[in-house]
């Protein structure tokens, strides 16, 4: 059967027939790898396994289209159910990625128990072997008798398998084992995912099966392979935490049939993944004696709102070029806060290592932990304790002044809910708030205001 040499990108999967050092699809630099394609299962691929599925379309006006709501499962677990929206989609393809180890694998088989009580789930596997996966779900405690287990890569044997049991769930481990024999690269090339998973879309709309693939990431923490994956699939999900910490964070970074970057908290124990309810037990650090160097902020990831603790430590340094580390937030806006601090607040910053981290090992990106971040630096720069009921929230510009958040209402009504006193923020965001709740409002302008507000 006739082949060729083609070239795809892996951010995208745009394909070319030559090399080229800028991809004309998403501008990305050096992101062309080489591949021997089929030109038969090439056609297949973009007239076969179509978005649509039907085969039979006709056009109609928007307003004609009968709208249903999307039925719901419910995967045992309310944190999980959070990060999908509500619940798993009947007849949806939902890729899940994470590091070795994270506890992918754990958690799905924990969520096959509960969706094997609404129908039968087949659990196939491409990486591990029968007995592998006969001891986790004998240390899980799963003992379902509606979960099927098949050993198979070649994704044609595993079509007829399907259309043969008919099963409500599907669990594909991994993805990038999987293989389509008429196309000629390896199992986990850009072209051999990009099929596997066209053919496991088109199979889930068509026999209204929800299936749930695995993959692995790279070492940036993205899912191997082209980012088309993603865009292909209808929910993505990333299970995230550190080796050295039981809890795990998972988060949804797309959803179409819900809100995107919602999380859900588990905590990972001998007996599985288990939830946790109170995420201030994980972001919040329960101490007697309060030290200088913390702040207490809330942040907004998805419909949930999350107060966390983060800490700064200041020490004089002993290089020409003082060091910044930040673990949980963006070190280029750690940089411009401690140049803020330096020129509108007159401290001298300038020789002094500066770290700073959030508390549980969480990455906070939006820019209302700016006052937080710069109070706690303050805090222990000029050895002064903070009260521990205090919360601060706020953007800061370059000019210092505090700037508007998103989501203020919100973060106040909760931080008002767990007791906490005081709330430094915006002046002009408090005006109609200050009667709807029980904390103090305290309005500010700067951050030099704030400054000397606390001192």
């Amino acid at each position: 059967m006739a082949s060729n040499t083609v070239f795809f990108c892996k951010e995208c999967g745009y394909e070319s027939a030559k090399w080229l050092g800028k991809c004309p699809g998403c501008n990305s630099w050096n992101s062309f790898v080489e591949e021997k394609v089929n030109k038969k299962s090439s056609s297949k691929t973009s007239t076969g396994y179509s978005a649509t599925f039907s085969g039979n379309s006709t056009v109609k006006k928007l307003k004609d289209i009968i709208v249903t709501k999307e039925i719901r499962l419910n995967t045992g677990y309310e944190e999980l159910n959070r990060v999908f929206g509500g619940g798993i989609v009947e007849g949806s393809l939902n890729l899940i990625g994470g590091e070795p180890g994270i506890g992918k694998s754990t958690l799905i088989m924990q969520v096959c128990s509960k969706l094997a009580e609404i129908g039968p789930v087949l659990y196939i596997s491409g990486e591990e072997s029968e007995t592998q996966v006969k001891l986790r779900a004998d240390r899980l405690n799963v003992t379902s008798e509606n979960i099927l287990f098949f050993n198979e890569t070649n994704i044609e044997n595993i079509e007829n398998k399907i259309e043969e049991i008919s099963p409500k769930f599907c669990i594909v481990d991994s993805i990038q084992t999987m293989y389509d024999e008429q196309i000629s690269s390896t199992p986990g090339s850009i072209s051999q995912v990009k099929e596997v998973t066209a053919r496991l879309m088109y199979l889930a709309k068509r026999k209204n099966i929800t299936i749930i693939v695995i993959g692995h990431v790279t070492k940036d923490g993205v899912i191997a392979g082209p980012r088309i994956l993603e865009h292909m699939v209808d929910t993505v999900i990333y299970i995230e935490g550190e080796r050295f910490l039981s809890h795990r964070i998972v988060r949804g970074v797309k959803n179409r049939f819900g809100s995107t970057n919602e999380i859900g908290l588990f905590d990972m124990k001998d007996e599985g993944m288990v939830e946790v309810t109170n995420m201030a037990d994980i972001f919040l650090t329960k101490s007697d004696k309060n030290l200088p160097g913390t702040a207490i902020v809330a942040t907004v990831e998805g419909t949930s709102t999350i107060l966390m603790e983060v800490q700064a430590l200041t020490t004089h340094s002993y290089y020409n070029m003082p060091r910044r580390v930040a673990n949980g937030i963006d070190l280029n806006r750690l940089n411009m806060l401690i140049a803020v601090l330096e020129k509108r607040c007159k401290l001298n910053l300038s020789s002094q290592d500066i770290y700073v981290n959030v508390i549980g090992g969480m990455k906070v990106d939006e820019p209302a932990v700016d006052l937080a971040v710069a109070m706690a630096i303050v805090s222990n720069y000029k050895n002064i304790v903070i009260d521990p009921k205090t919360v601060f929230l706020g953007e800061i510009g370059l000019t210092g002044e505090i700037r508007n958040i998103t989501n203020f209402e919100k973060r106040i009504k909760e931080i008002s809910k767990l007791g906490y006193d005081k709330i430094y923020t915006n002046k002009k965001q408090i005006d109609d708030l200050k009667d709807k709740v029980e904390a103090t409002l305290i309005g500010v302008s700067t951050i030099d205001e704030t400054i000397s507000k606390i001192i």
